[in-house]
């Protein structure tokens, strides 16, 4: 196991043409010293900034994300996968080989300037995270938010990063119009249990107490309980709707455990690593809820999910929201105040 990374493994994507792997020639000795692995920043020019889907169980037809791969290290995310396109693996290389989008900003700027754009609510942070450790540095969310400010733009976000705290300037002046919701993901109140799983995000309590801000300030927020884990993480999903319902949480979300293509195997890794003992019981109750499979790629399901065991985790989910007097729909954000970008170097008219 790598100090301060999720996955244990970092095999190769779906797309290599030639398979490699490690064998002992007797000349390997184990050396904690280098028990580390630093992260990598590839600048990446951008060539469009906004992704579009049609997806029917997906409440926004259109995001943002200025990074690819993610220094978080969630073992489960369903975003690894994307790493293969570019010849890394979704194992390790996900979590310290991250793409940077360079000039997102002024690329979001000229798709917003396009004659007969029409403004829909844009989600940032639909594949990785945009507050993610790297973004301390680089700035490009931020950058994109001044946009979507400056233009009047609904954004709604999800992060786990108390980072999001730096831009309250931004997300206040866009709360006050009714152009912005947040939504904390939070999946487990059980610290030791986050250190394993999401290593280099913030801690469940740091996550409330950056809820707690966002919600003093004005900004209409909710908590997203995902993934659920089946024997790991789903005995915490009422405490942390509690929890996140005290906090200011207004609407709440819950997402299934995803295992998309190498997902899959690299959570499984990981799972005999620090749960050898769990291992096989998580994952034949993740295959309850799939159809015996680790993964049901269909539209809905996918979420949430089949059977008796997903059945009762919704029934709790739903159970739980009605005592914490959370909601399951957000509030419409307006776009009726959308104004489109000058060009560079023309002045407004008024």
């Amino acid at each position: 196991m790598i100090k301060g990374r999720g996955a244990v493994s970092n095999p190769q994507g779906r797309f290599e043409a030639w398979a490699r792997s490690a064998e002992d020639d007797g000349w390997w000795q184990e050396d904690d010293s280098g028990n580390s692995l630093a992260t990598r920043i590839i600048e990446e020019p951008v060539a469009s900034a906004i992704t579009r889907n049609d997806s029917p169980d997906i409440p926004f037809d259109r995001s943002l994300n200025p990074y690819q791969g993610c220094e978080h290290g969630c073992i489960y995310c369903y975003a690894r996968p994307g790493h293969a396109f570019k010849g890394l693996s979704p194992g390790l290389d996900f979590e310290t080989q991250i793409h940077a989008r360079t000039g997102i900003d002024e690329r979001l700027r000229q798709e917003l300037a396009r004659p007969g754009y029409v403004p829909a609510p844009l989600c940032l942070g639909a594949n990785t995270d945009p507050w993610q450790p790297v973004e301390r540095k680089l700035g490009l969310t931020r950058r994109v938010l001044a946009v979507l400010a400056e233009c009047r733009h609904p954004v709604t976000l999800v992060t786990k990063s108390a980072l999001v705290e730096r831009d309250l300037d931004l997300l206040t002046d866009l709360a006050r119009d009714g152009l912005v919701q947040a939504a904390i993901s939070l999946p487990s109140l059980d610290a030791d249990l986050a250190r394993r799983m999401e290593p280099r995000a913030p801690s469940p309590q740091r996550r409330l107490a950056t809820l707690a801000r966002l919600a003093a300030a004005g900004i209409p927020c909710g908590v997203l309980v995902a993934p659920v884990i089946p024997q790991l993480t789903d005995r915490d999903l009422e405490r942390v709707l509690e929890a996140a319902a005290g906090a200011g949480a207004r609407t709440a979300g819950c997402v299934l455990l995803r295992l998309p293509h190498e997902v899959g195997p690299i959570f499984q890794d990981w799972l005999a690593a620090h749960y050898p003992l769990r291992a096989a019981h998580v994952m034949s109750l993740v295959r309850q809820m799939h159809a015996g499979r680790d993964y049901d790629a269909a539209f809905f399901t996918r979420q949430r999910g089949t059977g008796i065991y997903a059945d009762l985790i919704a029934r709790r989910f739903e159970v739980a929201c009605r005592r914490t007097g959370l909601t399951t729909k957000a509030p419409p954000l307006r776009c009726d105040l959308f104004r489109p970008p000058s060009p560079p170097g023309q002045l407004a008219l008024f």
